[in-house]
């Protein structure tokens, strides 16, 4: 559940807070704030659709009494069963939008909130800088170890696009707009005549809203997305990362630190981004080589001009005259040496600014940027060369005693040349092991080798003896214009974009090569063999190696058991060690680095979400410690999804739980479809997110903890009968009837709100269905059923058998004594069962048409779903509503809004279920629209 102006909402707020925020009380946690601006965006969206005749709806809008005096009791009439026919389309779109406007609400009064704590002194008791700063101290680090641990620091937010984003880019570009208006109308200092102005300003931007359709009339394509993904990369991030250095140095000082610990922009950890669209071509076949190629070059075009837009600025304001101060002879030097370099473009940078030293430098270093249509004269090759140029103009001043100037102008652009570089993103190339193993196939048939047809159906032993022995030879496969068949075309075609890439413009904009469902060393060396085919392999004394990193990703219970055995076996390989020692060698770096991506996403509708979030901690645990025993530091790559079932929640608690030794500075994660708006559409909360990151990296970096080892054989004992009871249910005769009928996933199939398909090959099956649609038709249908199914069994079976064990994890969940794994696992699966519903979810059920069927399966989950309530409700000391009433609150706001919208949509499924031919097509945008404003209510879909 997130609020769809771009943060969490208010009622999840208190997740990103730990217990002890002081002696904080619900109604200091829940502000009159939220109340007041939903009060303000509620009635001027009722204004407005009263004057454009559009009264019954207005009418009919939820939370009427927080504007209209005269309305006390009409929230629960809207609370009614569905909407009459006449304006069901009409009042499901004003439902949206009315849903959207509350999470912009919670998120303004966030924002507000966090600004009331550090005005007041009170940021150490809420996640970010200070409280990690106390607690590192509390612990016995020293500032100057805390200095030299951040500058190690490396975070990395990978956008994905993957379906979950229900909104329409013109949908979020005026949402965004909204919250604007609410953050100037915060302030004070506005006349009654701005004020209204702004007011006015509002009521356009909410007829905007009304009148646009809410829900993609056609299916998005891949274009589409990397617009999303370049606003996002160009802009949102390029304007909060100055924030987030000035929010690190302010909490600094707060701490009593020494500013001198922190001083330059490589005092500061390091931000970079990445990004899957246009590189992630699992199941994906509109993902080209030819889109890959353009988005590599679309990514370089807005990076440069970017970076030409900051020194356009810096150049203004480094107005410096020469007459003024004396002008170091290192700044004249280079002054002369890129004048020289740079020949008519450099005379006429030079001319431009006669007498102002330090401003010609930075005209220089635009002049010397690389353009496609500036030949012959010298460019910059790398951003490190720039980034070299800048420090020279930031010592030139400080020679000069113009610290301060070299602080605020400088130092921001070398940071972001750091961040973004002449790349913006690293772009990851991903493809499932199937697949390259029939490229591999038909490149060995090419080839002549005996049954080659037939080579992903070999034993591993006799693929390790065939692909040992070409990677030793440097014979090819196929002749470079060989005609081959379509996947070895297709992944030869990408591989040699890439070759192309770093041949004109270097790796610093290619991520890794990324293989789906790794299942052996042999899944990860055909990637090599491949590599080697399109050219992408270099000779280092003798041997190839590859410059790129290939990353296992495990993704099922059964394949991260499996891990730690492929991983040693991996990193022993000969033509690994090489690889990872020259591609440490370009980076800098003291140690090699092997990257592993492990996803929640699969894992948890594998085995649920207890099994999954265990079989994710030990197997991290146990990859870290194969890395320790290979002299290799394992960077984990965390595929996150937008949700709970999906390894989804707060963001300080998630890597608080991580295990012990697994965050070794590094920290590389998934921000997915919705999320990426949630966290990031906003600057002081796209701020704030990254603080939780960066501050949390830090601290799980130097946080000394060991996992108690009854606790430990606990989780595996819980682990084991959760999954055991989760599988029942999935193995139930009848199962995929039940989904597919009592949830509308079948209605999302048909929705338009990705460009890849709901399913990886088409075929109706549950191990085909990508967790993304399983994840969004069970939150849909408020079974929330991912989020918590089989905890319950697990911890009753354990109340019974032994309650003393029972009682430490107790225990475990309270403040003075802590384990935040445990920690992390109960507060999710209890935000999970809040916003599940006993009674929406019947009323879904009562859409199965065999009671054979439903009545077992339904009973099955209801009799957990208590299950579940209990046991938590004992470990938490109370009733959910109240120990959480945050989080119930908030839950009872939605509700009114979103039970109409349920009750109509159960409606339509069963009305459009039974249709067929164009009456059935027909209805699809109404459903859909069902769809688009249960998520804005949930804030979530996938």
């Amino acid at each position: 559940m997130r609020g769809q102006g771009g943060s969490p909402p208010a009622i999840l707020w208190l997740l990103e807070c730990p217990p002890d925020a002081g002696s904080a009380r619900v109604s200091d946690l829940t502000p009159h704030r939220s109340d007041d601006t939903l009060a303000l965006l509620m009635r001027t969206f009722s204004d407005v659709l009263h004057d454009i005749g559009e009264g019954e709806v207005a009418r009919r809008l939820p939370w009427r009494s927080l504007w209209d005096a005269d309305s006390i009791g009409a929230d629960a009439s809207a609370a009614s069963d569905g909407f009459e026919d006449g304006l069901a389309e009409r009042c499901m779109q004003a439902y949206s939008i009315a849903l959207q406007l509350l999470g912009q609400a919670e998120e303004n009064a966030t924002a507000q909130r966090r600004r009331r704590a550090e005005d007041a002194g009170r940021l150490a008791l809420q996640p970010g800088w200070e409280q990690v700063f106390s607690r590192l101290v509390a612990a016995g680090r020293s500032p100057d170890e805390i200095a030299h641990a951040l500058r190690h620091v490396r975070v990395e937010p990978v956008l994905t696009a993957h379906p979950t984003e229900a909104k329409r880019q013109t949908i979020l570009e005026h949402h965004r707009a909204v919250y604007r208006t609410i953050v100037e109308l915060e302030n004070s200092m506005w006349t009654h005549a701005e004020r209204a102005a702004l007011e006015q300003r509002l009521a356009s931007w909410l007829e905007r809203l009304w009148r646009t359709g809410e829900v993609y009339l056609h299916k998005p394509d891949l274009a589409d997305e990397r617009r999303m993904v370049l606003h996002y990369l160009g802009v949102v991030f390029v304007a909060v990362l100055p924030r987030v250095g000035a929010r690190l140095r302010a909490a600094w000082a707060r701490a009593g630190f020494d500013p001198a610990l922190l001083s330059g922009a490589d005092a500061l950890p390091r931000l970079e981004l990445g990004d899957w669209v246009g590189g992630d071509r699992d199941g994906h076949p509109f993902v080209t080589a030819s889109v890959t190629e353009e988005t590599l070059q679309l990514f370089r075009q807005a990076a440069l001009s970017v970076v030409d837009d900051q020194l356009e600025t810096l150049a203004v304001r480094l107005s410096l005259s020469g007459a003024r101060q004396p002008v170091p002879d290192a700044l004249l030097s280079l002054l002369t040496e890129r004048s020289e370099q740079l020949e008519t473009a450099g005379e006429s940078a030079v001319l431009r600014n006669p007498g102002e030293p330090w401003r010609q430098l930075v005209n220089l270093m635009r002049a010397a940027l690389p353009h496609p249509e500036r030949t012959g004269a010298w460019t910059y090759s790398r951003a490190s060369q720039l980034s070299a140029d800048l420090r020279r103009l930031q010592a030139g001043l400080e020679e000069v005693g113009a610290a301060r100037l070299a602080r605020q102008d400088v130092e921001p652009v070398i940071a972001h040349v750091q961040a973004f570089g002449f790349h913006l993103a690293r772009v990851d190339i991903r493809q499932n092991s199937a697949f390259h193993d029939r490229a591999l196939a038909q490149l060995l048939a090419y080839a002549g080798v005996d049954d080659a047809e037939h080579y992903p159906t070999w034993s591993l032993a006799r693929r390790r003896r065939l692909l040992d022995a070409e990677l030793s030879s440097r014979r090819p496969l196929a002749a470079a214009r060989s005609v081959v068949d379509a996947e070895a075309r297709a992944v030869l075609d990408a591989f040699r974009c890439l070759v192309d890439h770093r041949d004109r413009h270097g790796a610093a904009g290619l991520g890794g090569l990324i293989v789906s469902m790794t299942r052996s060393v042999e899944d990860l060396l055909a990637v090599y063999l491949l590599a080697r085919e399109a050219g992408l392999l270099e000779r280092v004394d003798g041997r190839f190696i590859c410059p790129l990193p290939v990353v296992p990703l495990f993704e099922t219970i059964e394949d991260l058991a499996h891990a730690p055995d492929i991983l040693d076996d991996w990193l022993a390989h000969p033509i690994v060690s090489a690889s990872l020692a020259a591609q440490a060698r370009r980076e800098g770096l003291e140690v090699p680095v092997q990257q592993v991506m492990i996803g929640y996403s699969d894992s948890g509708k594998d085995g649920g979400i207890v099994a999954s979030m265990w079989g994710l901690y030990r197997g991290q645990r146990a990859l870290a410690e194969v890395g320790r025993k290979r002299g290799v530091r394992v960077r984990f790559f965390h595929g996150r999804g937008g949700t709970i079932g999906r390894g989804a929640g707060p963001t300080h608690r998630f890597i608080r739980a991580l295990p012990p030794g697994s965050v070794q500075g590094d920290l590389r994660m998934t921000e997915q479809g919705e999320t990426i708006r949630q966290r990031y559409a906003n600057q002081v909360t796209a701020s704030h997110h990254l603080e939780l990151l960066l501050s949390g990296t830090l601290d799980a970096t130097l946080r000394d903890r060991e996992d108690p080892a009854r606790l430990v054989a606990l989780m595996d004992r819980l682990s084991a009968s959760s999954r055991a009871a989760y599988r029942a249910l999935l193995e139930q005769p009848g199962f995929v009837s039940f989904f597919r009928q009592a949830t509308p996933v079948d209605a999302i199939e048909q929705s338009r709100i990705g460009s890849r398909p709901a399913r990886r090959t088409g075929r109706a099956t549950l191990d085909d269905l990508r967790a993304i649609p399983w994840v969004f038709a069970w939150n849909q249908s408020r079974f929330v059923l991912p989020g918590w199914f089989g905890l319950g069994t697990a911890l009753t079976a354990l109340r019974s058998d032994a309650p003393g064990d029972f009682e430490r994890l107790v225990v475990a969940k309270r403040e003075d004594s802590r384990w935040s794994p445990w920690h992390y696992l109960v507060s999710n699966t209890a935000t999970a069962l809040m916003t599940a519903d006993a009674g929406v979810m019947a009323q879904y059920a009562a859409l199965v048409d065999d009671p054979a069927v439903r009545d077992p399966i339904f009973r099955r989950i209801r009799d957990e779903y208590d299950r579940t309530k209990a046991v938590l409700e004992a470990i938490y000391g109370g009733a959910l509503a109240q120990i959480r009433p945050e989080i119930h609150h908030g839950l009872a706001r939605r509700h009114r809004a979103l039970q109409p919208l349920h009750t109509h949509q159960v409606g339509l499924l069963r009305r459009w279920r039974a249709a067929d031919g164009a009456e059935r097509e027909r209805r699809v945008p109404e459903l859909l629209l069902s769809i688009n404003a249960i998520a804005s209510g949930l804030g979530a879909t996938g």
